[in-house]
């Protein structure tokens, strides 16, 4: 077994004392690394120094930079770990693929561009980088469950999944994944959407519409719908629906996970130890990344995987720019979010 010095970018702030998750969301990463025996956490890096020296002091021995440029030359990590926010991560991933390290681990959302995230995927493979993004919610229980559930064939052949949250672009583009997820990452052939881009508010610099509606279909005739905004809650935060039955995971009020499927005279509620999001899911996904480069295997969170999510999420962008459907793979000249509040129309 190989061992690795890891080392993170964009730590941000450090935990508040009354525990709220208002914090540098990589916190959740180095301790992903510290756990594993083959991983030592090596540098960081932060623009604001009271970060960088808040996160020496949860782990020691660290060295702290002000610049990644100068933490990478410094110190040659193995793996990368990148937190800051989406309108950097390309330039960033890109600087730190070239810079030679064997790994590099970015949250989501991608990127704010379907541009620069493809460059972003070209750059590690032109360098030979094992890159992935941080949609950890594919290690949650609730959602594992149910998939196996669906291959169990609880509720017959799959024929649509759907899902609701506040806006397509930070939070939606884990339900997308899930989604791609619960389809076995098949491809999907075209996206029909529409947003209101007035109403919404930005998350990280980047705005988010009003409301949206993204419907688009798999290549196996499998329907997918994902609804945004607080007037457009499904009930739930997944459902699969299937020709003998339907699956809920994150029901509102309710259980993580319920069945009423064949043989089901009501719902089933199937029992999990975990929620839909905890810091056991960011483990796992270092855990994953770590290994996989050891194995040579694709990790669960691998860019292939986040990239077809962040295509349906940009193509649906571009069809409520067009007013029509978008067929895949995704073409764009503008950035059609951008274009919409730039040129409302009348």
């Amino acid at each position: 077994m190989s061992t690795y010095r890891a080392a993170i970018i964009g730590v941000g702030k450090k935990k508040r004392p009354d525990g709220q998750v208002a914090f540098g969301i990589t916190y959740h990463h180095a301790a992903g690394y510290a756990v594993l025996d083959n991983c030592e956490i090596v540098a960081c890096a932060d623009l604001v120094q009271e970060n960088a020296d808040a996160f020496v002091e949860k782990y020691p021995g660290t060295n702290a930079y002000l610049d990644f440029h100068k933490m990478l030359a410094a110190e040659n990590p193995d793996l990368v770990s990148v937190g800051t926010w989406p309108h950097s991560h390309a330039s960033i991933v890109i600087a730190v693929a070239e810079a030679g390290v064997k790994a590099i681990h970015c949250e989501k959302p991608m990127a704010t561009t379907w541009f620069d995230a493809k460059r972003m995927v070209d750059a590690c493979k032109q360098n030979g980088v094992q890159l992935t993004f941080n949609h950890q919610r594919r290690f949650g229980e609730p959602f594992l469950k149910a998939k196996e559930l669906l291959d169990d064939g609880a509720i017959g052949e799959l024929v649509r999944l759907e899902a609701s949250c506040s806006n397509l672009y930070d939070w939606g583009t884990h339900w997308f994944d899930m989604l791609f997820m619960y389809n076995d990452e098949r491809p999907v052939k075209w996206v029909l959407g529409q947003i209101d881009p007035s109403g919404g508010h930005s998350v990280f610099r980047v705005e988010l519409e009003g409301q949206g509606m993204s419907h688009f279909l798999w290549e196996n005739g499998v329907r997918g719908l994902v609804l945004t905004g607080h007037e457009s809650n499904l009930g739930c935060a997944n459902r699969l629906i299937g020709t003998e039955g339907t699956i809920e995971v994150g029901v509102n009020g309710g259980p993580n996970l319920r069945v009423r499927g064949k043989g089901d005279a009501d719902w089933r509620v199937i029992e999990t130890t975990q929620g839909l999001h905890g810091g056991e899911h960011f483990v796992a996904a270092i855990a994953d990344a770590v290994a996989c480069l050891d194995s040579g295997d694709e990790p669960v969170l691998s860019a292939r995987k986040a990239l077809q999510a962040t295509e349906v999420i940009f193509a649906t962008y571009e069809s409520a720019r067009r007013g029509a459907r978008v067929d895949l793979p995704l073409e764009v000249e503008v950035d059609p979010f951008t274009h919409m509040r730039e040129h409302p129309v009348a």
